[in-house]
């Protein structure tokens, strides 16, 4: 059973930092692509960042330049480094594994919620 166990978030200051953890279990994650996708209230969820276990990433067009995000392959954690933060990022942050091999299915977490508000 894939198991995707998100945390680090809480409450910080605009301009602060926080890192959001992702612990990947239960599966093969040699061959997927494991991301964080956001939703705060009265939006639509949306991607913020992904990364494949080659390493390949991608970002949403508003954390570019703030926001990176990482992997470690051997422990089956993915991590999201975030930087300058800003009140519009404070939502429900949720890690999101999709693999690749048939029959690609894709797994959420229950989500951590980041709070950005002076």
């Amino acid at each position: 059973q894939v198991q995707l166990v998100e945390s680090g978030g809480g409450l910080v200051q605009p301009g602060e930092s926080l890192r959001l953890s992702c612990a990947a279990s239960g599966g093969d994650f040699s061959r997927s692509v494991i991301g964080w996708y956001r939703q705060a209230p009265g939006k639509q969820r949306e991607l913020v960042a992904d990364i494949s276990s080659g390493g390949l990433t991608k970002y949403g067009d508003s954390v570019k330049g703030r926001f990176t995000i990482s992997r470690d392959n051997a422990k089956n954690m993915v991590y999201l480094q975030m930087n300058s933060l800003k009140p519009e990022d404070a939502a429900v942050y949720y890690c999101n594994a999709w693999m690749v091999a048939f029959p690609q299915l894709i797994y959420w977490g229950q989500g951590t919620r980041v709070t950005v508000s002076s």
